[in-house]
């Protein structure tokens, strides 16, 4: 069971998907350890009437309420913005929204541009044919001609604006500001065996549908047809070094808890912003008493996590509640710096649509909206398939104190340290969410809205885990180097968000995937001297 592989990748979710179905025409013997199990579809909380009990409890984006067995617990009491993380094959991608825009060029050199964090040793024109193997891959649909962006394709038709989408556009073009139809991984037509988007609104609970892009059903299928192994419920402990100071395999747990060694030529880690340097800093030896990879004392540090806020209006028409795909169109009019405003960077305002009957009537209730007996069935009416709005993710800039560590006391089920969460907003963070929160209550009551009602900061969108092991040139101000192989470990590579040298003010999926399959194809360029 564990003969020695050539290549062996930690983590099963959008960037170890991708990275093994690019390396999958190598030939090579390729191993993937996935510490959670596969999803069956059939068992999504959108396949049932109790789908939003479902999303908050057994399906929910926090490890520490979910509470599964390939779970492991996160400390994040020190942070105002709670983990979010799903261990199984598809990783994050199985509850993520789909929204799927990419880094602007600006993005990969903010300190050449405005003097803050650090250049990416990389830029978007080395990206952008990787960005366009992605959205083949995942199925994307969106528009071309976006004027926030370079030319890019579009593979599927825009997700339709829908009434929502429609009446906020209504308010963009009011005042004049960008907006565009989102790029979605959410398939509008029958694409590769996946059908259409039928409008069930549960993105974020599961799609059993198939029509999101979640790689246990994009991805995978490809990379096991080419020969790649993936086994679950394995869950890695440390990764091993021999004399020589290289990676020689990884310790692991499998389902009943025996241990085991599997060695590996190369060990590629792709276990997102969180996960990637608990494993690294877990292991620990004489060689590498601070972890491994860890000569820079990097690992861990620089965590970037989006903060969100949340601005809502209420509409006297109906609009579409909680159906069709949560997002539908974008406005960066506000993601480049701007020194008027009293911030670095800038933000995207993501247009969703509104919420389930249940979570509208818990929100109305929790906010004193909508009361408890007698009128709640009235003021419930007044607001289901009423309340539209949006988000906006936020640049949140690398600071060496937001970090993550080991946790000293809370261990998962097998023993292993949980990740303890040291975060701390910025000043910057702070003005550039002031600052969407009144442009979106702009945008809001331009489009007609007749309250607006805003979350300066939402304290369950951690969401985005970046920055943990950045890349660069200089191995004493980076962990991995521009190609994502480990400066102190010539056989060790990491392909996940936490390489990010910056977080820009999108979602990084696209991009987390975009680079995994850049490493993949710079490896296999130089596979004749890949440790030199």
């Amino acid at each position: 069971m564990n003969d020695p592989v050539d290549v062996l990748i930690i983590g099963a979710g959008a960037s170890g998907a991708a990275v093994a179905w690019s390396l999958a025409d190598t030939r090579m013997r390729i191993l993937c350890l996935e510490q959670g199990d596969w999803v069956n579809p059939a068992h999504y909380p959108s396949t049932g009437r109790d789908w939003e009990a479902r999303q908050l409890g057994e399906f929910s984006f926090s490890p520490n309420r979910r509470r599964h067995v390939v779970d492991y617990p996160v400390n994040d009491q020190a942070s105002p913005i709670k983990i979010a993380n799903f261990n199984g094959v598809g990783g994050g991608t199985i509850l993520y929204a789909g929204h799927f825009p990419r880094f602007h060029p600006s993005d990969f050199r903010v300190r050449s541009l405005d003097g803050v964090a650090d250049d990416w040793p990389l830029d978007y024109a080395q990206l952008a044919p990787y960005y366009d193997q992605n959205d083949r891959m995942m199925g994307v649909s969106g528009l071309t001609g976006d004027p926030a962006y370079p030319p890019k394709p579009a593979v599927m038709p825009p997700v339709p604006l829908g009434k929502a989408g429609e009446r906020l556009a209504r308010g963009f073009n009011a005042l004049g500001w960008h907006w565009w139809p989102s790029d979605s991984a959410v398939a509008t037509t029958d694409y590769e065996g996946r059908a259409r988007c039928i409008n069930l609104g549960h993105c974020i609970a599961g799609c059993a549908q198939g029509a999101k892009a979640s790689t246990d059903i994009t991805y995978w299928p490809a990379a096991l047809r080419a020969g790649v192994q993936l086994r679950t419920r394995c869950r890695v402990r440390e990764i091993t070094t021999n004399e020589q100071g290289m990676a020689s395999g990884v310790m692991y747990y499998d389902a009943e808890g025996r241990e085991h060694f599997q060695a590996a030529e190369v060990v590629i880690m792709a276990c997102n912003g969180v996960g990637t340097p608990r494993i690294l800093l877990n292991s620990r030896s004489a060689r590498h008493p601070d972890g491994l990879a860890n000569s820079s004392g990097l690992v861990g540090r620089n965590l970037m996590l989006h903060p969100y806020a949340s601005i809502n209006g209420v509409f006297e028409e109906p609009l579409d509640g909680y159906q069709g795909p949560g997002n539908c169109l974008w406005s960066h009019q506000f993601y480049e710096t701007d020194a008027t405003r009293g911030f670095k960077r800038g933000y995207c305002l993501e247009i969703v649509r509104g919420k389930g009957p249940v979570l509208t009537a818990m929100a109305g209730m929790f906010a004193g909206r909508i009361p408890w007996g007698d009128g709640h069935h009235d003021a419930f009416r007044r607001e289901f398939n009423r309340i539209t709005g949006m988000v906006a993710i936020c640049e949140d800039l690398p600071e060496a104190h937001n970090r993550v560590t080991l946790d000293e006391q809370l261990k998962d089920s097998n023993g292993i340290p949980a990740p303890r969460i040291e975060y701390r907003l910025s000043d910057n963070s702070r003005a550039m969410l002031a600052h969407a929160v009144a442009r979106g209550t702009e945008v809001l009551k331009a489009a007609g809205a007749v309250e607006v009602m805003a979350d300066p900061l939402l304290s369950v969108a951690g969401w985005h885990l970046m920055g943990t092991a950045r890349m660069g040139r200089d191995p004493q101000h980076s962990v991995v180097n521009e190609w994502g192989r480990s400066h102190d470990v010539k056989n060790l590579f990491i392909v996940d968000g936490s390489i990010f040298v910056t977080s820009a003010g999108v979602n990084p999926t696209s991009t987390i995937q975009a680079l995994a399959l850049y490493i993949a194809d710079t490896m296999k360029k130089r596979l004749a001297n890949l440790f030199d």
